[in-house]
């Protein structure tokens, strides 16, 4: 296999954990504002069907992230809170190092959000070490 096709191949992985992670975080948020978590309320967060919040809870259900009885609220088990946790740290040091290089808030913001569920560890440490350093 050639590198470049390996990157390919982390790419797609990547992609596929991407809307669990952004599921669980909004799960996470959800609970945080309200003491339920409905179909209903991660369809308006997230800007999707009930159909699309009801497919993608199966597969989180599936993977041990939620518990879900069907037409009832959905919670984090302990896998899907430390999902969410991690991704919310990624994101968080993202924005920050961002940030710091200069790039406009909304813009940081944004882009965050996105290379949260590409960049690699090794990156995130780098990141970490240079924010560390100049505070």
């Amino acid at each position: 296999m050639s590198r470049r096709s390996n990157t390919f191949a982390k790419t797609r992985q990547d992609h596929a954990s991407e809307t669990a992670e952004d599921y669980v975080e909004a799960i996470d948020d959800i609970l945080k504002s309200q003491p339920t978590c409905r179909v209903k309320d991660l369809a308006a967060k997230m800007g999707v069907s009930h159909v699309t919040v009801t497919r993608i809870l199966q597969r989180l259900s599936a993977e041990g992230l939620i518990d879900k009885e069907p037409y009832g609220p959905c919670t984090l088990t302990p896998k899907g809170s430390l999902m969410a946790r991690r991704s919310r740290r990624r994101h968080q040091l993202l924005l920050d190092f961002l940030l710091h290089i200069g790039v406009p808030p909304a813009n940081a913001a944004r882009d965050a959000e996105g290379m949260e569920h590409h960049v690699s560890d090794a990156t995130l440490s780098v990141m970490r070490q240079m924010l560390e350093r100049s505070v």
